[in-house]
């Protein structure tokens, strides 16, 4: 692989992660994401509920979705406090504890930005006997305001209200070793990967063996990302490899999930893309996911009738403070590139 398209997805992964794009925010980094890839030369068209769609021709009568979702996780403001503050519900599912003391945006609808930072009720180890041991989660945390309130009118005279959006600051950092640190690298790493193959797939005129439908979604971390589908004969969803106890996959990996939640993924697919890691010497996992779940498993349960799979680049700390190596996205990117071949 050549290092242009690494260093090109690296770039194109900073540029949309520091694009918000909560669950239900995703306009502004889809229309970004569409420019991108329309600059390709390839057409786009959306999904009523947003999700974009890219069609390459391939060779055959087969159709192939890869899909990968640019929604993130987030909150909302939920009420405000008598003292100003802000109470916040949550948008997916981010472990509150990696949170307490980040920075954060508050988004008005007048598309005011207002400054803020997450903390914990019992937020100074001065005052509070219990601030190292409280509970972090929306109900004992509050978003305190870079701003001059002093009472829940004050905080009303700026234009917050419930229902604004909260962002979190991805502070994505990429190390001289190879590693990706940021938030949201679920999954807008992955959808990097798939800018890149569109690229690669374009400037190397490769014409693929199955027509290909992108699905870039936009609800998936809310659960219904990729509910509705173009039809297709197969679908492989572009999303993170897990890293823990138990498992196989490393930062330097491409997963191949062969069970998440959802159940098993189809073993003949499974079972080529694992075929094809070995045959090229790609570096790779297979593994189960007890607590996950994909656009695939959403397409599933919306009623599509298609053979579905699940790969993606090791990631650590998934829906905290997260991290993966652009070996890991090199290995993704070649596998991907093979199996359409």
């Amino acid at each position: 692989m050549n290092e242009l398209y690494l260093n090109e997805l690296l770039n194109f992964a900073k540029k949309i992660l520091n694009i918000p794009s909560p669950s239900g925010f995703t306009e502004n980094v889809i229309n970004q994401i569409k420019d991108d890839i329309e600059a390709l030369g390839y057409e786009t068209s959306r999904t009523k509920k947003g999700n974009l769609i890219i069609n390459v021709q391939g060779r055959t009568k087969k159709v192939l979705g890869l899909s990968g979702h640019v929604d993130t996780l987030g909150a909302m403001v939920r009420s405000i406090n008598s003292d100003g503050t802000l109470k916040f519900t949550t948008i997916g599912g981010p472990i509150w504890p990696t949170l307490d003391g980040e920075y954060c945006t508050v988004h008005t609808r007048d598309n005011i930005d207002y400054q803020g930072t997450f903390l914990s009720t019992s937020p100074s180890s001065h005052v509070y006997k219990e601030a190292s041991s409280a509970q972090r989660s929306p109900d004992t945390m509050i978003v305190r305001l870079d701003e001059v309130v002093k009472s829940k009118s004050d905080t009303l005279k700026l234009g917050i209200a419930p229902g604004d959006f909260i962002f979190f600051d991805p502070k994505t950092t990429i190390t001289k070793s190879g590693f990706i640190k940021s938030r949201f690298l679920d999954d807008k790493i992955s959808v990097a990967i798939l800018f890149t193959l569109l690229k690669y797939l374009k400037q190397e005129n490769i014409v693929p063996e199955m027509n290909l439908v992108f699905i870039i979604s936009t609800y998936e971390e809310v659960g219904h990302g990729a509910a509705y589908i173009p039809e297709v004969d197969e679908m492989i969803a572009v999303d993170m490899g897990c890293i823990g106890e138990d498992l196989s996959c490393t930062e330097q990996d491409v997963s191949i999930c062969c069970k998440d939640s959802s159940g098993p993924y189809d073993y003949s697919i499974i079972s080529k893309l694992v075929k094809i890691a070995q045959e090229n010497k790609l570096n790779f996992a297979t593994d189960i996911y007890p607590f996950y779940g994909s656009d695939v498993s959403a397409a599933m349960r919306g009623g599509n009738d298609f053979k579905g799979a699940l790969i993606g680049p090791g990631v650590h700390a998934s829906h905290g403070m997260e991290r993966t190596h652009k070996d890991a996205l090199e290995n993704t990117l070649k596998l991907l590139i093979e199996y359409i071949k």
